[in-house]
């Protein structure tokens, strides 16, 4: 009973642990989730109010916000186009590290320049457009490098993968068209007799088979048949009557004189 109390405890205690931590969980991925929706409501509303500035204001203010949101999307696309080829490629890798290096120069100019829309002394700022202007500039070329490279990359893959594909579909295609109007499947045909014929069982043993001479003809049932056109039929051997009895020591009889 003590065993079984102290197991129920131990279960208990566990099921409150994992829902703790599924609680903790949810918290941290609904936090990141709202921090998310706020940055982007916060960007979004600073790339309208840069754009209406840019575009409705101008002098030193109007340069400055064109600056800043010229710098913030390049940075931005740049950003974007790494981390979604990164996990196919790992060569870009070290790029993404060029990248976090390259950021931190523009978020550092993006700073200056957002204390500069704040400056009071517009003639200063005026001196100091030309230096700022250049470094934006410079920045924003080094992160469309990255970018474009990023993407000639993977159009370049594409276009090799699909290339390799036309051909093996072109190969796979002609093999298909080379059909036979044979039937050429195992039991279609039937299978050829390479056995030899048997003696046959009426003449009994001890009888050879003879094979016919060539050019002979045989009938079905192994009877030499008619000699084929042309050919000589084959001549009768006469033999000596072995009822004369002949010797080596008998003289040839010689042939009696008419005298």
């Amino acid at each position: 009973m003590e065993a079984a109390i102290v197991i129920m405890a131990l279960l208990f205690f566990a099921f409150v642990a994992l829902g703790v931590y599924a609680t903790v969980k949810v918290a941290k991925a609904a936090k990141r989730g709202v921090d998310r929706t706020l940055s982007q409501a916060k960007r979004t509303v600073e790339d309208t109010t840069l754009r209406a500035k840019s575009y409705g204001q101008g002098g030193v203010a109007g340069e400055l916000a064109q600056l800043r949101l010229s710098l913030r999307t390049s940075m931005r696309a740049t950003q974007d186009a790494l981390q979604a080829a990164a996990p196919e490629d790992a060569s870009l890798q070290e790029s993404l590290l060029l990248f976090q290096r390259l950021s931190g120069h523009g978020r550092e100019l993006d700073e200056d320049l957002k204390r500069l829309e704040r400056e009071p002394d517009r003639a200063r700022v005026a001196g100091a457009l030309g230096e700022l202007r250049e470094r934006t500039e410079r920045i924003t070329h080094s992160a469309e490098s990255l970018r474009w490279a990023a993407r000639d990359r993977v159009r370049k893959f594409a276009e090799d993968d699909l290339s390799s594909l036309s051909a093996q579909i072109d190969v796979e295609a002609g093999a298909l068209r080379h059909w036979s109007t044979v039937d050429d499947t195992p039991g279609s045909q039937p299978a050829a007799d390479f056995s030899w014929p048997e003696a046959d069982p009426v003449a009994g043993a001890g009888h050879e088979q003879v094979w016919p001479a060539d050019g002979a003809a045989q009938d079905a049932d192994g009877t030499p048949g008619p000699p084929a056109q042309g050919q000589q039929p084959p001549q009768a051997i006469t033999a000596r009557d072995p009822r004369v009895a002949t010797f080596p020591w008998e003289k040839t009889p010689r042939p009696e004189t008419t005298n």
